[in-house]
């Protein structure tokens, strides 16, 4: 059963635990850092990294985000549950916790979902300075808004050649804010 706390907004399936909520993690309320679906991502792949209990998951997430986050057992375990009932991975009771690991089907989704996962792991990068108090300037709120409505402008018109041609923008722009001007071909730094 899902907590609810008074504070906290539903996105999407709005339960991935990424919305900061006053009294449960530490400092006060932050930006979203997840899409619906990217922890169910995020802990299949670190549960295939190295089979681990939930509160390892719990305390290996903390770390992503500098300690500037730290997601709920109300959030970790019903995702584990669903990943289990999803059969992506098992859980043996050990001492009456259980230790979970990936299945060859969790390993398979895995390796489809892999350009996802490079997503989510860059999203970690930019939401932990944003979570640590480094906000985007007015500038940059504003491009984000316009490029959100130009995504909108297509009303679901994506054809697969567009998709492509989007999506590969979209990461490459990600990418490029990541790493910073050293990642951009030198004619456009020079320009």
């Amino acid at each position: 059963m899902r907590e609810h706390h008074p504070h906290h907004r539903a996105h999407g399936d709005g339960h991935d635990g990424f919305e900061k909520r006053p009294g449960r993690e530490r400092g006060g309320r932050g930006p979203r850092v997840f899409a619906p679906g990217d922890l169910k991502l995020l802990l299949l792949a670190l549960i295939a990294e190295q089979p681990c209990h939930g509160y390892d998951l719990i305390r290996q997430i903390e770390g992503m985000f500098d300690g500037a986050y730290s997601p709920s057992p109300g959030v970790i375990y019903p995702t584990l549950t669903f990943l289990e009932e999803s059969e992506m991975i098992q859980g043996d009771a050990e001492g009456g916790k259980k230790r979970y690991s990936v299945t060859e089907a969790g390993r398979l989704s895995l390796h489809d979902q892999a350009i996802a996962l490079e997503g989510v792991r860059m999203r970690i990068d930019v939401s932990k300075r944003s979570l640590r108090g480094h906000d985007r300037p007015p500038q940059i709120h504003e491009a984000v808004h316009n490029l959100r409505h130009a995504l909108q402008l297509h009303h679901g018109r994506w054809s697969p050649e567009e998709i492509l041609r989007v999506s590969d923008l979209l990461n490459n722009t990600a990418r490029a804010i990541v790493d910073g001007p050293a990642s951009q071909p030198a004619q456009e730094q020079a320009e």
